[in-house]
């Protein structure tokens, strides 16, 4: 069983920076594939960034350079780093684990960007 617990989010304005966290329990932590999904309101779960075990990584074409995805097998811990913010990227976000037998999700952060 692994368990996920994201933290960073908050409210900053448009523009403006945050950084969040996924720590993860476990021992196999480096052979996961990590997933930052979001959830706006009234819309549907959309993936945002995916970083493997080998560290290549992928973004969703929205984001438009804006997030950075990193892992720290040491700490159990990914982070994605999502700078010049927007109103539309208000969501909750949610941290996924994929190993070879299941996968977990945390229970999500609230990020709102707004003046």
């Amino acid at each position: 069983q692994v368990q996920l617990v994201e933290s960073g989010g908050g409210l900053v304005q448009p523009g403006g920076s945050l950084r969040l966290s996924c720590a993860a329990s476990g021992s196999i932590f480096s052979l996961y594939t990590m997933c930052w999904y979001r959830q706006a309101p009234g819309k549907q779960r959309e993936l945002v960034a995916r970083i493997i075990s080998d560290d290549s990584t992928y973004y969703a074409d929205s984001l438009q350079g804006r997030f950075t995805v990193s892992r720290d097998n040491a700490k159990n811990t990914v982070y994605l780093q999502m700078n010049s913010l927007k109103p539309e990227d208000t969501a909750i976000y949610y941290c996924k684990a994929t190993g070879a037998l299941n996968t977990y999700w945390g229970q999500g952060t609230q990020v709102a960007v707004s003046s």
